[in-house]
């Protein structure tokens, strides 16, 4: 069984790294205009009407056409009119904080929430006695007149 599963991961993994290998070497316009972003209108380029979105997406389709592959073009639209065109923040430099923070923060949350949690559940006041310990002998009277007047 568990070799059954280790070659369906194994194979899986061989499928989406070769999805992947084949999107860089032979991208397509809707998947590079999806990926950037109008420098003018910050908005992606599939959706934006700017003249220089045009000429971006003229671009994108001469060098498709040429044979690039989607980094090669990707780098030269950033050389070209910088970093804002990239739809997703660089995973080095400064740029990594956008990535980092937000993982960061999440992860700070969950231990928060998770020592306050084990702190609550430590520290609750009046916290009833474990089963089979003797009751108090004014809790004990108390339950005894309760159930004399129950019956009577």
């Amino acid at each position: 069984m568990r070799l059954l599963l280790a070659l369906s991961l194994a194979l899986v993994l061989a499928a989406a790294s070769e999805r992947a290998l084949a999107s860089e070497r032979h991208p397509t316009q809707g998947e590079l205009e999806a990926e950037l972003v109008c420098p003018t209108c910050h908005t992606p380029l599939d959706e934006s009407n700017s003249p220089i979105a045009g000429q971006m997406k003229a671009f994108i389709r001469r060098h498709i056409a040429m044979g690039w592959t989607k980094s090669r073009i990707e780098d030269s639209l950033v050389a070209q009119l910088g970093p804002g065109v990239l739809g997703v923040p660089q995973t080095h430099g400064f740029d990594l904080l956008a990535w980092a923070l937000p993982l960061g923060g999440i992860g700070l949350g969950a231990i928060a929430i998770g020592a306050g949690a084990w702190a609550w559940s430590r520290n609750r006041p009046g916290e009833p006695p474990p089963p089979g310990s003797p009751l108090d002998s004014e809790l004990d009277r108390r339950v005894d007149e309760e159930l004399a007047r129950f019956d009577g």
